[in-house]
């Protein structure tokens, strides 16, 4: 075979070729797409304990000082809650606990979200706030 007058040489076309191809794209945007998925589906439970550490620090910031009992405490985590439209736990599940100069006030809990199909997440969370008397 007679070499073209232009005098170069046809090129291999695998080893110029630059990019991505399209199912290469497609597993990508798949794969990103994923977590934020994930993302989504997890933001709401992020929200709702930024919502009882609120709550919990609006008790530490009503009570400190006040010498309170842990009914009064509870019940106004209760209205906290209520406020806020906390539905993940409940005052009851709040352990409220003596300690040397006031209260220790915990919630910690679990909140599991679906993700696809029968896969979800689980994710614990833990606040403390210690009310002085």
């Amino acid at each position: 075979m007679k070499p073209r007058s232009g005098g170069l040489a046809p090129r291999s076309s695998q080893a110029h070729m630059r990019g991505m191809t399209t199912i290469g794209l497609a597993i990508l945007v798949a794969f990103l797409g994923m977590f934020v998925f994930a993302g989504i589906q997890l933001a709401p439970a992020y929200l709702n304990y930024m919502k009882v550490a609120g709550a919990l620090d609006g008790v530490k910031a009503e009570f400190e000082g006040a010498n309170p009992t842990v009914g009064s405490m509870r019940r106004s985590l209760g209205r906290r809650f209520d406020v806020e439209g906390v539905s993940v736990i409940v005052p009851k599940d709040v352990n409220i606990a003596l300690e040397s100069g006031g209260y220790r006030i915990d919630a910690d809990y679990d909140h599991s979200v679906s993700y696809l199909g029968n896969v979800s997440f689980t994710v614990h969370f833990k606040k403390s706030v210690v009310v002085r008397r």
